[in-house]
């Protein structure tokens, strides 16, 4: 019988933690080594939701992939009896005309995506909330809802010890040096462990844990901001997440209990950081400015004060594409990272795409449109 294949999963977040899952539930002997522990707040996986939708604004190829993720989540939630996600629907709306729009237009052709066209008499009956201008395309994705990101993490990291694998909680990882003739060292400040593979999901660290990568990913600094309602919405009233295309893009999701509704804007209203490990939690009045105008354009449902602030970060690569596949001759290191504010609703897929990458040397999702070197059948 061969001898199970011991892998390293650096960074047990978003990614890692599905990574960590899959691997274990596949026959892996898993390590996972965390700088904090998973579902902390001091990266990109907090704020309590975030937008799980099959419409995509920036890229179509991402649909078959988030159709992978979306049976994963399922299994997982199945797997351990926790609500990981609610599918209230989400709104994707802005000017027909605008780029963003017509890819979602073009993906819902190209991928038949369960969806319905809302013209602005239904709006104002079951949307009241929203201020839609002519010449504006509402679409409500049937398919979509929001993912509480903390409770998802540390869901998946238990099942993932469940099944066998040994989280390193509060153990930074110094180094991941390839071994000559096969396999990873993985470096701590308390020793140094050996493995047949590492997978390597960092998040905003990437830079500091592999400072030699052939792409950059740069790390920005993102608010969320919750704002509560005027009036209490009626208790059958539609609160679906929604995603806001146009000048000002930026999205918005419910609270959980109701109450309130987060938003977050685009990368472009994101300020760089130099060090992830010192990133600026205090928020300006004058970061608020351009919130406090997008609620009094489209929201005037809500007061346009915000009762909550939090600040994240995120890592962007110059295509806004991801980093998926092994590093440049190493095999061995499967490196996931820079996913540009799209990683979230994808976790699952990609956690299993490096198990596939790890386990198997290649994967059957369709990923080759990404900026990697991971081989990929058909």
């Amino acid at each position: 019988m061969a001898s199970k294949k011991r892998v390293a999963v650096v960074g047990t977040g978003t990614v890692g933690s599905q990574a960590a899952w899959r691997l274990a539930a596949r026959g892996a002997e898993v390590v996972g080594y965390d700088r904090f522990a998973p579902g902390h707040d001091r990266s990109a996986a907090g704020g309590e939701t975030r937008v799980f939708r099959s419409l995509q604004t920036h890229d179509s190829r991402y649909v078959p992939l988030v159709r992978h993720a979306d049976v994963l989540w399922e299994q997982l939630q199945a797997e351990t009896g926790r609500e990981l996600r609610r599918l209230t629907g989400a709104l994707v709306m802005g000017p027909a005309d605008d780029p963003q729009m017509r890819t979602v237009v073009d993906g819902i052709a190209e991928h038949g995506l369960d969806h319905e066209v809302i013209d602005a008499e239904a709006m104002t009956k079951r949307f009241p909330q929203f201020r839609v201008d002519d010449g504006e395309l509402v679409i409500l994705d049937r398919r979509a809802g929001f993912i509480r990101p903390e409770l998802a993490v540390q869901t998946a990291a238990r099942r993932a010890e469940e099944l066998g694998a040994l989280i390193r909680r509060y153990t930074p990882v110094r180094e991941v040096a390839p071994v000559a003739g096969g396999g990873v060292e993985i470096r701590t400040d308390t020793g140094t462990e050996r493995f047949d593979a590492a997978v390597v999901t960092p998040g905003p660290w990437v830079g500091d844990l592999l400072p030699g990568l052939p792409w950059q990913v740069n790390v920005y600094r993102a608010i969320s901001a919750w704002f509560l309602p005027h009036e209490d919405p009626a208790a059958d009233a539609e609160r679906p997440a929604f995603i806001r295309c146009g000048d000002t893009p930026f999205y918005g999701i419910p609270s959980p209990d109701g109450l309130a509704v987060k938003l977050g804007l685009s990368q472009a209203h994101h300020q760089p950081v130099d060090d992830p490990n010192r990133l600026n939690r205090t928020v300006a009045p004058e970061e608020l400015e351009t919130f406090t105008a997008v609620v009094r354009r489209h929201l005037p449902g809500l007061n346009p004060d915000p009762v909550r602030v939090s600040v994240f970060m995120e890592g962007y690569t110059e295509s806004n594409l991801p980093l998926v596949g092994p590093l440049p001759g190493c095999d061995d290191i499967v490196l996931l990272a820079g996913f540009s504010g799209q990683g979230f609703k994808l976790a699952p897929a990609m956690g299993d795409i490096a198990a596939d990458l790890v386990l198997e040397g290649r994967t059957s999702q369709p990923i080759d449109f990404v900026t990697t070197h991971a081989r990929t059948v058909a």
